[in-house]
């Protein structure tokens, strides 16, 4: 296990940003390399910082209030007669803790939700609200849960990224091709293509 697993899995995994970094385990690499502080995470707290201290062999410091305060943890719920299925909060979501389609109803799975607390200033009508996190939610198999929801959905964003930069390439590629000065047969296809696209008049 490396310096940044074991960083890692002091982590609270709300994946939130709040400490500058997108997500947890890039903030716990930051750390292992002496990039970044200890004290950077909010929903860590003071009992996060001082884990932390003591893996790392550092003095314990104060919670940077540059990148939040400490609070009791929170589920977001969606007042569900308020939302006009956006999918803004899906969008931002970083766990997949939010289900639904455009225009239709959105919903929160409280057991995914780690409170992060971005989909909030995403709402564009403020149907989201916050409610006390469980106790019992607040523990080792939950975070370990929201690291694996995290890293499936990044790795789903990568892939879809990846496949839309290949579709763009390849539609250049066969634009290009087409309107070719070595290839008449294929621009004259793509001229007549174009004509039938124009608006009749």
């Amino acid at each position: 296990m490396t310096l940044a697993d074991r960083i890692d899995a002091l982590l609270p995994q709300t994946q939130c940003e709040q400490c500058g970094y997108h997500g947890c385990r890039p903030y716990a690499e930051a750390i292992a390399r002496g990039e970044a502080a200890i004290n950077q995470c909010p929903p860590g707290g003071t009992a996060g910082i001082e884990k932390l201290a003591a893996l790392l062999q550092q003095p314990v410091l104060p919670l940077n209030h540059e990148h939040g305060i400490e609070k009791p943890r929170t589920l977001a719920r969606i007042v569900e007669a308020d939302c006009i299925g956006c999918t803004k909060c899906i969008q931002v979501c970083p766990v997949d803790a939010i289900v639904g389609a455009a225009k239709l109803m959105h919903t929160v799975i409280a057991d995914d939700c780690t409170g992060c607390e971005l989909c909030v200033p995403a709402c564009p009508v403020d149907c989201i609200v916050l409610l006390p996190m469980p106790e019992a939610q607040i523990d080792i198999a939950h975070a370990d849960a929201a690291r694996a929801n995290f890293q499936r959905r990044e790795t789903r964003l990568e892939r879809q990224r990846m496949q839309h930069e290949a579709d763009l390439a390849a539609r250049k590629v066969a634009t290009n091709a087409a309107t070719s000065p070595i290839n008449p047969v294929l621009a004259a296809l793509a001229r007549a293509k174009a004509k039938q696209q124009e608006p009749k008049p």
